[in-house]
């Protein structure tokens, strides 16, 4: 039996992750500190995010715990987003954020929960029930 060779991965710099999740869409953030960062260094699945998210209101949303914290442009932000649609995405993106943010400093924990940046939105799609049309829809009923 051929032996196995252990592969390690060497990181330059340290980082803080944090996973954020909307509806189905999981987002995994890696924030490494930079004090030169610009646009250009938040990522998401190997794009800009200007890119990914082409709606002003999505980019907003990703950007607005950095910039609520004065840490925009002091992180580089690297993202895996999958599942669910843009805006799931971007909001699972958001949440992920503040919580790198908080791991990288707890003080920053308080002006992040009170804009609800923190908070799960444990909304999701309600299933199908058998005899029904969609969850709560049911038939129309006839009396004769």
């Amino acid at each position: 039996m051929a032996a196995v060779k252990k592969v390690e991965k060497k990181t330059a710099e340290r980082y803080f992750a944090g996973v954020g999740r909307r509806k189905t869409a999981v987002a995994q953030v890696r924030a490494t500190l930079d004090e030169k960062a610009t646009d250009a260094d938040i990522m998401v699945n190997g794009k800009n995010y200007k890119e990914y998210f082409p709606l002003g209101t999505l980019q907003t949303a990703v950007l607005a715990p950095l910039k609520a914290v004065g840490a925009y442009g002091k992180f580089a932000v690297s993202v895996l987003v999958k599942g669910g649609g843009f805006h799931a995405q971007a909001e699972a993106v958001r949440l992920g954020i503040s919580r790198a943010l908080v791991t990288s400093d707890e003080t920053l924990k308080k002006t992040l929960k009170d804009l609800g940046f923190l908070t799960r939105d444990s909304r999701a799609v309600e299933r199908k029930k058998p005899g029904l049309k969609k969850a709560r829809r049911a038939p129309q009923w006839a009396k004769r």
